[in-house]
């Protein structure tokens, strides 16, 4: 009887230490570090502040998915894409650069995303007296205003909106010798935000983003095609199915609330593609 016993305790001990294996600590590390599906998103440089917010909220969600950005201009983004570099989501900020991957098939079919709007900034210091708080373009033809920082209009699609808002007002050539170009609208405003510049074209989300610049004019909207940011997979990825949920959730409430917050709109126009 006593061996019965003995081998009853030795298959019950036995039968503890496996499932004790099965939840050691050991085991619970190894699922939890099962390798993530890394989607890399490109993305315009005025989409950072946002597109940053909402990485925690997506991960959180879904705990597969790492997100890694790719800030920079819409136009170097759509040369790196041209030129093979890894990319899963291109998101422009210009149809533009949208259209040139998706006529050499290298981004599926595009959707707009986003709205902004395009405004001139100068720093906090020369906004202190009334007279500068609100201003003209013609302004900027002033002595008040020695430079004056736009993005490069090759490639920074806020710098083509610069362009063809100040041409339209008859103003390119006469400030062009005031120019000072950035290579993307996130160095537009560092240029004015630290002085080097005395006013800057870049768009509101950026604006928004500043605690050092003041907003002196919201350039008016028919002196400028529609700013519309467009979306797309990029045909190389391995992660369609992955890429098509998250530009799913971009659109969803969670994500236009931060995207709204940040100064960005719903499309209220779907010309210029």
């Amino acid at each position: 009887m006593k061996k019965k016993f003995g081998y009853i305790f030795t298959f019950v001990g036995l039968l503890a230490w496996v499932l004790a294996g099965c939840s050691s600590p050991a085991a619970v590390q190894s699922a939890q570090s099962a390798p993530k599906t890394e989607l890399v998103v490109s993305a315009a440089a005025s989409l950072q502040d946002s597109l940053n917010t909402l990485k925690g909220q997506y991960e959180k969600q879904h705990p597969d998915i790492k997100l890694t950005f790719n800030y920079a201009s819409s136009g170097t983004l759509q040369k790196q894409i041209e030129q093979g570099a890894p990319a899963d989501v291109f998101i422009s900020a210009g149809m533009k650069q949208m259209k040139a991957l998706t006529d050499a098939s290298l981004v599926e079919k595009d959707n707009v995303l986003l709205q902004n709007k395009l405004v001139v900034v100068v720093p906090q210091d020369k906004a202190k007296s009334a007279d500068n708080k609100s201003i003209t373009l013609n302004d900027l033809m002033g002595p008040s205003f020695l430079k004056v920082a736009v993005g490069e209009p090759t490639t920074v699609p806020a710098g083509q909106y610069s362009k063809e808002s100040l041409t339209k007002a008859g103003l390119w050539d006469k400030l062009e010798p005031k120019m000072v170009f950035a290579k993307d609208v996130r160095q537009v405003l560092n240029y004015v935000e630290t002085g080097n510049a005395d006013a800057g074209l870049v768009y509101l989300t950026d604006a928004k983003s500043s605690d050092k610049t003041v907003i002196a004019l919201e350039v008016p909207e028919e002196l400028h095609a529609p700013i519309l940011y467009p979306e797309g997979i990029v045909k190389a990825t391995k992660h369609s199915q992955e890429a098509g949920e998250f530009l799913n959730f971009l659109r969803t409430d969670e994500a236009m609330s931060v995207f709204s917050k940040d100064g960005f709109s719903a499309p209220t126009e779907m010309t210029g593609k």
